[in-house]
């Protein structure tokens, strides 16, 4: 797998602050939103990880929507995914 490249990594960051903060407006700490939408808490630390490699697929993305009831427009429409931001 190739490398990313400094937008990718900066890109990747932003998703996961942005799944970490949507997270975080529910109340629930990670196991609890595992539980609660019977995933392995794992995955949501994957998800929330600006570590991890392999980064997050829309695939997982609008799994995640689905989970909060949002749309993938609902996610991207942050100040974070703005041009210049």
């Amino acid at each position: 797998m190739a490398e990313l490249t400094q937008e990718d990594t900066i890109l990747q960051k932003k998703i996961a602050e942005r799944i970490q903060f949507l997270r975080l407006k529910t109340g629930l700490s990670q196991t609890d939103f595992a539980q609660k939408h019977h995933i392995d808490r794992q995955v949501i630390n994957r998800w929330e990880s600006i570590n991890n490699k392999r980064g997050v697929t829309i695939y997982s993305i609008q799994k995640f929507c689905l989970m909060l009831d949002i749309t993938l427009k609902d996610f991207f429409d942050d100040e974070r995914f703005k041009k210049d931001a």
